[in-house]
């Protein structure tokens, strides 16, 4: 081996080499650490989306929901809360009725999901009213007896509203009079503005007391739904399966993970797909390296010959243009990596590319690399320069030293 490696690194930095391998090799070696690179930063943006949706969803949404099949409401909630609060795994808990309104202020409307919630429990387990901009998240009534609301960045400044402005919520569960069905509306003050850093939450949601919530659906002291946060994300199924059978019979569990599967499922999916189309950069660069050992052979095959004259084995010609792929593909690998890692790391920390985040639900595209990737895109990188080199390296193994050397 050492024999072979010592002849390997000779061809590769023997000043005699023509001018033509050298670009090549040169171009072999970028296009294997380009290949790299670009499979590690398109791996770092995809794990970044994921980890970050995922973070932003559970830090506004619960690991696990408790309720009734269909829209049955929940009476017992403050003792099913209680003994489910027991289960091992669950850290909190807290009832929650989801209503959706009319939002209305100074000829403005907009559609909004109004959250009811216990204000001491919430504001401990939900990161929106932990991230208040402007205002409070005391969801208090004002002095004159108006309920308070807390709404999204993105629907604050869609409707120009700020902290102590005044709205209309008009909730669809009306009441029948003599002239019909009449809308409940009810006003509120703005007391606060979250930002959570989510578009779909920041827009379309608000909070406001679970009394105001069963007034404006127009139901007595109920809830729609039970609401946990739980030590382990990953053993949500498991856990909710667990708070059903403590529940009795007559209620469902839902996971952050049912709810978010379509996501969840599309975001493995194309980083299966990515990695597969950007690998083809690096098959291709695999394909120069054919060539570089292709045209090395050609130019040193009298000095092949000369070797194997002076008693050098097939096995180790052969193993001699392994290692002179493995050490063009090595090298490229190590330039990629670093190339890539450094990049992702870069456009991570500094945000350098900005998205728009009614589309993307995220400011700026999120990169985390990931160093397990390495090892896995550093073996595929290897592999195809090894696999490059088996056609030259036979090749070359076959020549003949003393038909190529008659008439020396």
């Amino acid at each position: 081996m050492r024999f072979a490696w010592l002849v390997a690194r000779r061809y590769l930095r023997s000043p005699n080499r023509p001018a033509v391998l050298r670009l090549v090799t040169v171009l072999a070696v970028v296009g294997v650490a380009a290949g790299v690179a670009t499979l590690v930063i398109a791996l770092a943006m995809n794990s970044g989306f994921r980890t970050t949706l995922q973070d932003r969803l559970l830090g506004v949404t619960a690991h696990v929901s408790i309720s009734r099949p269909g829209s049955e409401a929940l009476s017992n909630y403050t003792e099913l809360a209680e003994r489910l609060s027991h289960v091992p795994g669950v850290k909190a808990v807290a009832p929650a009725i989801y209503i959706t309104v009319l939002l209305s202020s100074g000829g403005r409307a907009h559609g909004v999901v109004v959250k009811g919630v216990d204000p001491a429990l919430e504001q401990k387990r939900n990161e929106a009213l932990q991230r208040i901009v402007a205002g409070t998240a005391d969801l208090a009534p004002d002095p004159s007896g108006f309920g308070s609301i807390v709404v999204g960045k993105m629907l604050a400044d869609d409707l120009k509203l700020r902290p102590n402005d005044y709205v209309l919520l008009t909730s669809p569960a009306g009441h029948m009079t003599p002239f019909g069905m009449i809308p409940r509306s009810q006003r509120f003050r703005i007391s606060g503005i979250f930002d959570s850093g989510f578009y779909d939450y920041d827009a379309n949601w608000g909070f406001v007391t679970l009394r105001s919530a069963q007034n404006l659906a127009g139901v007595g002291d109920v809830a729609s739904v039970l609401e946990f946060r739980i030590a382990d994300v990953d053993r949500a199924e498991e856990l909710g399966a667990q708070l059903t059978r403590e529940a009795g019979p007559g209620y469902v569990a839902t996971t952050w993970m049912d709810e978010n599967r379509a996501l969840f499922r599309a975001l493995r999916l194309e980083k299966l797909v990515t990695a597969l189309f950007i690998g083809l950069i690096t098959f291709v660069a695999g394909l120069n390296i054919l060539v570089v050992l292709a045209m090395t052979v050609s130019d040193r095959a009298r000095d092949i010959a000369v070797l194997m004259a002076m008693g050098a084995r097939r096995q180790q010609i052969r193993r001699i243009f392994v290692l002179l792929g493995m050490i063009v593909g090595g090298f490229g690998t190590a330039l990629g990596l670093i190339a890539g890692y450094s990049l992702a790391w870069a456009a991570g920390t500094y945000r350098l590319i900005p998205l728009d985040p009614q589309i993307y639900s995220v400011p700026f595209v999120p990169f985390q690399p990931n160093p397990s990737d390495a090892l896995w895109i550093a073996a595929a990188a290897l592999a195809i320069s090894v696999a490059s080199t088996l056609v030259p390296a036979r090749s070359a193994s076959r020549i003949h030293p003393v038909e190529l050397l008659r008439y020396e």
